[in-house]
């Protein structure tokens, strides 16, 4: 575990509240491709259908100070064939944004793929536009690879996206 004023714990049904109330508000939905207003039914459905499938792992940001969630970050799409998944996070309490806890969630959650799942390769999407994050993501570890131009079509006007990856540095493998 990191010194870095956070920890990740399991998501359960009781963050099923903080979950939605943060994913509809408008410092958190701005960032997302997908805009739609997120519901408590629809956070019920992802639990069953991606969580619990293990298609998807998802924690709660714990701010260790107030021992208080104020975010989430996940894997989805795990494909343990190919060894690898795609990243995700928000935080969602205004207060405990600029204070480096996306970082070193992002950090944590790069350990536990990588030693946990045995992931090889992690994956994200940011639009180009939000340089915070993607200066987040590189302090975690994240690497730029790509621009991919009018990727998206996102409040009415086509978005840049940035494809970014961590490859997992303990990993042997033969490069052919």
């Amino acid at each position: 575990m990191c010194e870095c004023g956070v920890y990740l714990r399991p998501m359960t049904i009781d963050d099923t509240d903080d979950i939605v109330r943060w994913r509809n508000k408008e410092s958190v939905r701005q960032y997302f491709i997908y805009q739609e207003e997120f519901t408590r039914e629809g956070h019920l459905k992802w639990l069953e259908t991606k969580v619990k499938t293990g298609e998807v792992v998802q924690f709660m940001i714990v701010e260790k100070a107030a021992d208080r969630a104020v975010g989430s970050v996940f894997l989805r799409d795990i494909d343990r064939a190919h060894r690898k998944a795609e990243y995700g996070i928000f935080i969602g309490e205004d207060d405990a944004r600029g204070k480096g806890y996306g970082s070193a969630a992002a950090g944590l959650m790069l350990d536990y793929a990588f030693h946990e799942l045995k992931l090889h390769r992690v994956y994200l999407r940011a639009f180009a536009d939000n340089e915070r994050a993607i200066a987040s993501y590189q302090k975690a570890g994240f690497q730029i690879e790509g621009l991919l131009v009018d990727d998206v079509y996102v409040r009415d006007t086509f978005r840049n996206i940035v494809w970014m990856a961590a490859i997992n540095p303990d990993d042997t493998y033969e490069k052919r």
